[in-house]
């Protein structure tokens, strides 16, 4: 199963769906937050694809959750937006937060810095801010070896 995974799109579109379009072969779309409505605009141009999203600290007004967990392909996923668990002054209390939840991907944006580790068993992913010409996002494939993990710019 192949997840793209964005964030912080911050209403750019234009980079949301040329993600989309390049990595088509992604069954699974998992936003963390910023980007609502381009979120609903990926659910109306791509009704196939299975969409996840929580809220940002960017989504004013919204109803979305601030936190998910996922399964799928036998993997939990949780993904945050971050800005609750203070990321943006460093990674150990969502880390914490993650393992006590037992998963084995945790996902989240907010910082805007693309990061990629798997540390004792935890694969943490930022797939940095999609927004603008320094764009970027995540890929997960997670097949029958194991789980594979990348970050991609758009340019």
């Amino acid at each position: 199963m192949k997840i793209l995974v964005m964030s912080d799109s911050h209403g750019d579109y234009r980079n949301v769906k040329t993600a989309v379009l390049v990595q088509s072969k992604a069954e699974v779309i998992i936003h963390c937050g910023d980007g609502e409505e381009q979120v609903e605009m990926i659910r109306h141009d791509f009704p196939e694809k299975a969409v996840y999203s929580v809220r940002g600290n960017c989504d004013w007004g919204s109803s979305l959750p601030t936190e998910e967990i996922l399964n799928l392909e036998g993997k939990r996923i949780m993904f945050t937006h971050g800005h609750l668990y203070q990321v943006k002054w460093g990674y150990d209390e969502i880390k914490r937060s993650a393992r006590e939840k037992g998963v084995d991907i945790l996902l989240f944006g907010h910082t805007h810095i693309p990061y990629n580790v798997y540390e004792d068993g935890l694969y943490v992913m930022n797939p940095g801010s999609i927004h603008g010409y320094m764009g970027s996002y995540g890929i997960i494939d997670i097949v029958d070896k194991g789980i594979i993990t990348n970050i991609v710019r758009l340019r």
